[in-house]
């Protein structure tokens, strides 16, 4: 018996999937196996993407955490999620081949929180613990940075003196870090915000379009991994709109039953997702009865980054 057709159209939320520093990061990998050979070594996942980090080790690349995994004279690779001050130096000393695949927008925060320590400031770091990108930034000072992941948590900050200054990992909720930066600018009114959001322009866009999305769909499928933060924000977004979303790694995570009574599916994927896993759920969605399949207006991108000295190109568009 045929399975009762439950989706009428698809809307994709534009834009969606891959962003420029996702996109450089998987490159240089990418370039370093081609040039360099096999086995390239990889600190943490390059992103935070089962697909994409399964189909690099096929590749060659091997993951690690501890440079005690990278033998001596390996090509080293840092994720595009930054890391430590100390992680950096420690690997130049070790004298390993190193590319860094950090996204700019990322090394731009490194770059300011030096400048300011320089001058004198404690930094509040606007941020979930744990995540890679956080320990990177914080990893850039010693000390006087002090990390905040709620409203509630400005007040027990207590900085060494009044000269402040905040920064945001660049994948969290607009609203969210919009909340905590109040909250922020409340209890110390002299805080030095960074001259442009450190939030990235790929967060903010896709944030956007599911805002635009959510309000005319039933239901929004996140392509994404768990481990992803900016797919998760595109999860909790739709929610804070009414709008039941769930975040999926594949088309095989899709239950029929998400769309028992939501004929109009709204789809988007995080910055770290690629296009064929779009794809891909799309024509499951095909599957379970949809009629068409709807390309949203929306921001059109066209950032790119270079790729690192020594590994040659432009990188892609």
């Amino acid at each position: 018996m045929n399975a009762p057709k439950l989706i009428g159209e698809v809307l994709l939320a534009e834009p969606r999937g891959f962003c420029a520093g996702v996109d450089r990061a998987i490159e240089i990998v990418e370039r370093a196996l081609e040039m360099f050979g096999r086995p390239i070594y990889v600190r943490h996942e390059i992103v935070h993407n089962t697909y994409v980090v399964n189909d690099l080790k096929a590749k060659g690349a091997i993951f690690i955490e501890e440079l005690d995994d990278v033998p001596a004279g390996a090509t080293l690779i840092f994720s595009a999620h930054g890391v430590s001050k100390a992680l950096r130096e420690e690997a130049a000393r070790r004298g390993f081949r190193v590319f860094d695949a950090t996204c700019p927008l990322v090394s731009k925060v490194h770059m300011e929180v030096h400048k300011l320590a320089r001058e004198g400031y404690d930094f509040i770091m606007i941020g979930h613990k744990g995540h890679p990108e956080v320990e990177g930034t914080m990893g850039q000072l010693g000390e006087g940075i002090y990390l905040v992941e709620s409203a509630q948590d400005v007040a027990r900050v207590q900085p060494r003196s009044d000269k402040i200054a905040v920064v945001t990992q660049t994948t969290l909720s607009v609203d969210d870090a919009a909340t905590i930066l109040a909250a922020v600018k409340q209890r110390f009114p002299q805080v030095r915000e960074p001259k442009k959001q450190d939030i990235c322009y790929a967060t903010q866009n896709r944030q956007d379009a599911v805002k635009q999305m959510a309000r005319t769909v039933d239901v929004v499928i996140v392509v994404g991994s768990a481990t992803s933060s900016n797919s998760n924000r595109l999860r909790e977004v739709a929610e804070r709109l009414g709008t039941p979303a769930h975040m999926v790694d594949s088309a095989e995570d899709l239950k029929p039953e998400w769309f028992e009574g939501r004929p109009r599916v709204g789809v988007t994927a995080g910055a770290s997702a690629p296009d064929i896993l779009v794809q891909q759920v799309i024509s499951r969605l095909r599957e379970l009865g949809a009629q068409s399949v709807r390309k949203l207006d929306g921001v059109q991108e066209h950032v790119r980054f270079p790729l690192p000295r020594g590994l040659g190109g432009a990188g892609r568009v």
